[in-house]
């Protein structure tokens, strides 16, 4: 079982952990809001900066990948799926996507805002670094 973790108080993330939910062998991925308390605890691989930064996943036996990678091992999982991922693996693909991937991470928030927060999380979290996410 693989463990994507997404950003619970963004909207983008949200859509985005939707569809991966859709789109990845189904029993292949859980699905963790990072935000929500006690999320990262047993994840000690990933901190939350990491999380901030790029969404996360991490295997049964402990490794980690991030951003774009992790999205794309996600969607390997369903094995119709498996050559439109590869794509991401074409010299020149793959840092271009990450590049992009990154400029889209730095300003979800701007582009589609956030979820509502139904306690202090968010006033919490705005108040922490965002290890050059804003």
């Amino acid at each position: 079982m693989l463990v994507f973790l997404y950003d619970g108080h963004c909207r983008l993330c949200l859509k985005g952990a939707g569809l991966m939910a859709r789109l990845a062998r189904p029993g292949s991925v859980e699905l963790v809001d990072f935000q929500a308390a006690g999320a990262l605890e047993p994840f000690p691989q990933v901190d939350h900066a990491a999380c901030m930064a790029a969404a996360q996943l991490v295997s049964g036996d402990g490794q980690a990948w991030s951003g774009l990678t992790a999205i794309v091992r996600a969607l390997a999982t369903r094995p119709l799926l498996r050559p439109f991922t590869w794509v991401y693996f074409v010299p020149g693909m793959r840092a271009l996507a990450d590049a992009l991937y990154r400029w889209v991470a730095a300003n979800r928030y701007r582009i589609m805002g956030r979820a509502e927060c139904a306690d202090e999380a968010c006033a919490l979290h705005d108040a922490a670094p965002r290890g050059g996410v804003s």
